[in-house]
């Protein structure tokens, strides 16, 4: 089956949980009210699911190719490149000024899920171009800006993010490639970069490259890192294109999953150098850069939600349709395999995390607009504190989550499942890289820990951690809320039992606090998730109670709710006790027994 955008549950989430009546209230927010923003989904719905989603079996089917130097993308990929830029949805969150539309993040965050559901390979040439726009927008000169951003927001050219070499993967201080000044402001660029998503394809007319190097005075280590924009065509002052740079494509990869997503290896400088200009100060290139991963760590947590929303629903639709075996409780024969306890089971374990990591992750979009439009400077402040420590969390229990959900998909089809021409396999190869790219799981629990969780003394953590336990304290009457508020109140004490461990542990016994950082991460993402369905079970309570609406849809949330509660947030305190207290089976064993 295609996919089909959850278009209720998605207005749900934006309206009542995430707040986008105050979001549109902000300063430069006022387009986007709610019901511009329901307008703008259903648009796009229609658009992956009609054009962007058909492609995506047929894609891993006969991928993207190279050949002398150039990728030919999938079939039919270039063409709905062609109506996906026409159509504005490459500027939906850009400014205006540049040709943007200028919409909140809060509204253009469902439209990228769609995308990733719809297709994740062929979402990701806009991933890496909005994180290309998002650096040259903070980072770049006026000039830098007046000749690549509305281009790049138009979708007539394409970015990407040049960090991974050969010998550097995620160790940055490790970078090689070189740049060498010119003496006019330009630098030539030297050097090999691996793992480049769109680094080479046929669908815009040219590709700008920003590129990590090391100017020849550069201090060692991350400090003498420096960010270059080197296109693949030169742009001549009036905006057109004029030589071909010495940036070329050497070969792909050949992958797992997203297969049709051309990974490129490129090289620099064969033929005597590629022309690069300095974005910013020589030395704050992983600064710059950070702004682009930043971008994509939460447009790749979106691919997780995106591709397990899929995944449930073709789960959902062969459940539905594949007769094996009785009913356990009664005398009937050859009946669909919903009716069967533990499909039931995993296709509310896969709907339930689906949704409450859709949740966390709108709900820290609001954020992330409030971080940036409201008018109170300190306001502005505090949301950017909470808004960091969400995005390591979206990125990585997001994805996590995605590979549990597409597994489950898998499971559900049985052996069929195993079979490629079913397209669940797909899926589940698919969203393997999610928790790999732009940073692993383990890197973004770093993160959590150093910079989001020590540095700070626990105190954003905690602040969600209150807010969570007055939630619980609101929840209604009833063994549907009796059962989330046992739970929630538990998963926030094992919470702020982890947070307390690591703050004050991190600096005299750091080797066992990280031993448990990924657990951390994921124990965060499932008490703040549980959080948001929790509030969307009192939501849909309020609703049910004032006969507004879809009553099926109130009561569905109830249930999803208790069932999150009951089959996931119950397992934060063994997630707590593996973190607080078992950090010796972690590191006990000598290298030597391995």
């Amino acid at each position: 089956m295609s996919y089909q955008a959850p278009l209720k549950e998605m207005q749900f989430v934006m309206n009542e949980l995430a707040g986008l009546a105050a979001v549109s209230q902000l300063p430069g927010c006022e387009d986007a009210t709610p019901e511009t923003a329901e307008a703008v989904l259903e648009e796009n719905a229609k658009f992956v699911s009609g054009v962007v989603a058909p492609l995506n079996h047929s894609g891993d089917k006969e991928p993207s190719y190279w050949h002398d130097g150039q990728v030919t993308t999938a079939k039919g990929f270039k063409e709905a490149f062609r109506q996906f830029v026409e159509a504005g949805w490459q500027g939906l969150q850009h400014p205006q000024e540049f040709g943007g539309q200028g919409l909140p993040k809060l509204v253009g965050t469902p439209c990228v899920e769609m995308l990733h559901g719809a297709n994740l390979s062929f979402a990701l040439v806009a991933l890496l171009t909005d994180g290309a726009i998002e650096a040259l927008l903070t980072a770049g000169s006026d000039e830098q800006k007046a000749t690549f951003l509305e281009p790049l927001i138009t979708g007539k050219w394409t970015g990407t993010m040049n960090l991974t070499e050969p010998q550097a993967g995620s160790d940055l201080a490790a970078v090689r490639t070189r740049a060498v000044p010119q003496g006019d402001g330009t630098y030539k660029i030297f050097g090999t970069k691996i793992f480049i998503t769109y680094g080479e394809h046929d669908m815009a007319e040219n590709i700008i490259h920003l590129v990590l190097a090391r100017t020849p005075d550069a201090p060692p280590g991350v400090k003498g890192i420096s960010l270059f924009i080197v296109p693949k065509y030169m742009v001549n002052k009036d905006g057109s294109l004029g030589e071909r740079n010495d940036a070329h494509c050497v070969s792909i990869e050949h992958k797992l999953g997203i297969k049709a997503s051309p990974t490129a290896v490129l090289q620099f400088g064969d033929n005597g150098g590629a022309i690069g200009t300095l974005v910013g100060e020589e030395n704050r290139g992983l600064e710059y850069m950070f702004i682009m991963m930043n971008a994509a760590r939460f447009g790749v947590g979106m691919q997780g939600v995106g591709v397990a929303e899929r995944a449930y629903q073709q789960a959902v639709a062969f459940a539905k349709d594949r007769v094996q075996s009785k009913d356990l409780a009664g005398s009937e024969s050859g009946v669909a395999i919903i009716n069967h306890p533990d499909v039931r089971r995993m296709l509310m374990s896969m709907r339930s995390q689906t949704e409450a990591a859709r949740a966390l992750a709108y709900v820290a979009a609001g954020i992330h607009d409030v971080a940036h439009h409201h008018a109170d400077a300190d306001v502005r402040k505090q949301n950017q504190a909470v808004y960091e420590f969400l995005v390591p969390i979206v990125k990585g229990w997001s994805t996590e989550m995605s590979e549990n959900v597409t597994r489950d998909g898998v499971q559900v089809h049985g052996g069929m499942g195993f079979i490629e021409e079913t397209g669940a396999a797909q899926h589940y190869r698919d969203s393997k890289i999610l928790t790999i790219y732009e940073g692993t799981t383990a890197i973004q629990a770093n993160d959590l820990i150093g910079r989001k969780t020590v540095r700070d003394g626990g105190a954003v953590a905690k602040g969600l951690i209150a807010e969570a336990r007055a939630t619980a304290a609101a929840l209604g009457d009833g063994a549907d809320f009796a059962a989330i508020r046992k739970h929630l109140e538990q998963g926030a004490n094992d919470l702020e039992a982890v947070v307390d461990f690591v703050v004050n542990n991190t600096r005299s016994d750091i080797k066992a606090v990280f031993s448990g950082s990924v657990l951390y991460l994921k124990l965060a993402g499932i008490v703040l998730g549980g959080w948001q369905m929790a509030r969307a079970a009192i939501i849909a309570q309020q609703k049910l109670d004032a006969g507004d609406g879809d009553a099926g849809f109130y009561k569905a949330k109830i249930v999803t709710s208790r069932f999150f509660a009951e089959h996931i947030l119950s397992g934060s305190t063994g997630m707590r006790a593996a973190i607080v207290e078992g950090s010796a089976g972690v590191l006990g064993l000598p290298v030597d027994q391995f």
